[in-house]
């Protein structure tokens, strides 16, 4: 049996060799054959000299690189289209995750479960990124409620689930999501994120909160149907307002009087438009990137058994 290691790498130089020695060490042991696809998302630094060296060292290791920084997701999705493997593990290249994990995934999905998601209950982030991570995944699951509180990166996906995945052809995807929606059973297993120890975190705060619109917006008509809510209950109580006016000019003959009510309902209203307004332009910038059809990723390239470029 041969099990596949997906591992997207942006500016990992020195973190890399030690993941690949760890995950093969454990494979040794394990007595399984194996195979990774290094996905080099653009990297600036040592990342694709460390890799090639790897790729001259073992005929296992296929490497992909990008022709620029096309981000973590679709580093995932080119390589998944890559694996041969039996299952695939997808993880990154910072030594954040267990690798002693991967013994119970495997036990996991020969038990039968097609999916095996490794999610974080802890992580040795700083107070600021622990916050930003609950209520992010916190969010998203009122989304999805399948989706695990600490979310998850770290997961073991049968190739049967990978078949399916891959024929998924969109855009500004969200990964986790996307996974969840599959429909294959799925095991869940706790797991505390270790504090990264070589390099520095490139998930910047703008990346995360376009992955949370991604999130958002792909995966759910919530906002749209928060937008028609809000719609309703707007143009209600201002229909109740304009009768109390116009009962209190008509019958009371009280004037209306004071500019402060005035302001208050424009910058309300006027602000809620512009709310709406940028979410549909939101969902308007997706349908269109969809229609121009460019593709997700460009490969510059490739390095694999027999071959050296592509």
């Amino acid at each position: 049996m041969k099990l596949s290691f997906v591992i997207p790498v942006f500016r990992n130089e020195g973190s890399i060799t030690p993941t690949y020695e760890k995950i093969t060490g454990l494979m040794h042991k394990l007595s399984l054959d194996y195979e990774f696809v290094f996905v080099n998302d653009g990297s600036d630094d040592n990342s694709m000299q460390e890799l090639t060296a790897l790729h001259e060292n073992d005929s296992k290791v296929k490497v992909l690189s990008f022709s620029r920084n096309f981000g973590q997701v679709p580093a995932i999705i080119a390589g998944m289209k890559e694996v041969t493997g039996a299952a695939a593990v997808s993880m990154s290249a910072d030594l954040q995750e267990p690798i002693e994990l991967i013994e119970n995934m495997i036990s996991k999905w020969q038990s039968g479960n097609e999916i095996v998601i490794g999610h974080r209950v802890d992580r040795e982030d700083s107070f600021i990124a622990n916050k930003a991570s609950a209520v992010f995944y916190s969010l998203m699951k009122y989304v999805n409620p399948k989706m695990p509180k600490g979310g998850f990166d770290f997961l073991l996906i049968d190739q049967k689930a990978i078949a399916v995945f891959n024929q998924i052809d969109e855009r500004n995807r969200f990964f986790q999501g996307d996974i969840l929606w599959l429909g294959f059973s799925v095991a869940f297993i706790p797991y505390s994120r270790l504090k990264r120890t070589i390099g520095k975190s490139q998930w910047t705060l703008s990346k995360k909160l376009k992955y949370f619109i991604d999130g958002l917006l792909n995966t759910s008509y919530i906002p749209i149907r928060l937008m028609s809510l809000l719609g309703i209950i707007i143009s209600f109580f201002g229909f109740l307002y304009a009768i109390v006016i116009a009962y209190n000019r008509f019958i009371n003959n009280t004037p209306f009087e004071g500019w402060a009510p005035i302001m208050i309902l424009i910058l309300i209203i006027g602000g809620l438009i512009m709310l709406m307004l940028g979410i549909i332009g939101e969902y308007v910038w997706r349908t269109y990137d969809e229609t121009r059809k460019r593709p997700l990723y460009i490969i510059k390239d490739k390095l694999a058994k027999d071959e050296t470029t592509n």
